[in-house]
């Protein structure tokens, strides 16, 4: 199964074809007792393990508290296939966790038959990215929303996400929500018509609300026309490269996300793949993600990586930057220790006994030989 092309038949919806929806219902805030109804149904989404995690930290999926210190949230921690049955992308969805972060932390493990008793690494912790940490940041190279909510300071909400692929890009800037659409029709723009009757396979001219709609039930629209931040019909594929522009989330953090999103809200897209800050303990950490083809433009990896170390130590520490380079050169997403408690301590070699003996001998010869020459 080639899981890429099966995610990338589906496009970008126009804003006049998404209004299409008011054909169906109405398009409005929701008042507070639908949005505490909404809110109770979001939390039955959630299953044994997702329940578990929240009641370790005591807040919902997503969530964490800002640091008071630093700029890391979460933790990185294990767990056991328990289900034969069971996929990696099953227990990525369970624990907020996108396609290409599960793949990536876990690269000897089978996506699709992980094995029962597989230890398997929920890569849950993060660096917040470099941004101000206001409404919402979409950081496209780590497939990862966040989201800092103005009436519940002091927390921060992240969610995997897909965004688009390299003929679709999703555009780096600034803006913000407009419109929240509930059950959206959805019909598909003439290019990508014209694409499925060359496949065999016409697409219809719109796609009603329903399990065959890939903007799945909720949609936020963004001031930016064709683009929106929307749920999916095929979960699977969150996490990965595969819309129209587009940025997808999974069913339940699309609904949890649409009913607490004000309208006008500052949405950031940018693009930073190299990441570094500081733990609580005063470790520095970086982690580094594949680099979008069409953001490289004259970007330098190695050196913005540099500056990004450099602006947050300003020379006061000693970091290894071959470790900065490896990170650059191999972008998985792992946190790596530069600086501070958690990091490696620095391996001082010791030179051979045989070869420390011969230096003196050279010294003991160099020295004797103008004592014979005076002599």
């Amino acid at each position: 199964m080639n899981i890429r092309h099966k995610f990338n038949l589906w496009g970008p919806t126009s804003l006049a074809v998404l209004l299409a929806a008011s054909l169906t219902g109405p398009v409005f805030a929701q008042t507070a007792p639908e949005q505490a109804d909404n809110v109770a149904t979001a939390s039955e989404v959630l299953d044994d393990a997702a329940q578990a995690e929240q009641g370790r930290d005591e807040l919902p999926r997503g969530q964490f508290r800002l640091p008071e210190q630093g700029d890391i949230i979460g933790e990185r921690y294990t767990v056991t296939v328990e289900d034969p049955k069971e996929t990696l992308i099953d227990i990525a969805r369970r624990h907020n966790i996108g396609y290409e972060e599960i793949r990536m932390a876990n690269p000897e493990v089978s996506m699709w038959v992980p094995g029962e008793g597989t230890e398997v690494v929920i890569p849950a912790q993060y660096i917040l990215p470099p941004a101000p940490r206001e409404g919402v940041v979409v950081n496209l190279s780590e497939l990862r929303l966040y989201y800092y909510p103005a009436d519940n300071p002091g927390i921060v909400e992240t969610y995997p996400v897909s965004v688009g692929r390299n003929e679709f890009a999703t555009p780096v800037g600034l803006t913000r929500t407009t419109v929240k659409v509930k059950d959206p029709a959805w019909a598909p723009p003439a290019s990508m018509r014209r694409e499925a009757a060359e496949r065999g396979d016409p697409a219809p001219a719109v796609v009603p609300p329903g399990p065959d709609n890939p903007l799945g039930e909720h949609a936020i629209l963004l001031a930016m026309p064709s683009y929106l931040i929307h749920g999916t019909n095929r979960p699977d594929g969150v996490g990965m490269r595969v819309s129209r522009g587009c940025i997808r989330m999974y069913p339940e953090d699309i609904k949890s996300l649409y009913e607490r999103l004000p309208s006008g809200t500052k949405v950031n897209l940018m693009d930073a793949p190299f990441k570094a800050g500081w733990a609580a303990d005063g470790t520095l950490f970086v982690q580094s993600y594949p680099q979008l083809e069409e953001n490289v433009g004259d970007f330098e990896p190695l050196l913005a990586a540099i500056e990004r170390v450099d602006a947050l130590t300003e020379d006061q520490v000693e970091v290894d930057y071959e470790q900065v380079k490896r990170a650059v050169e191999s972008p998985d997403g792992n946190f790596v220790a530069l600086h501070g408690p958690q990091a490696p301590k620095p391996v001082v070699e010791e030179e051979p006994a045989a070869e420390l003996n011969g230096l003196f001998e050279e010294v003991e010869l160099s020295q004797a030989e103008p004592a014979e020459e005076d002599a």
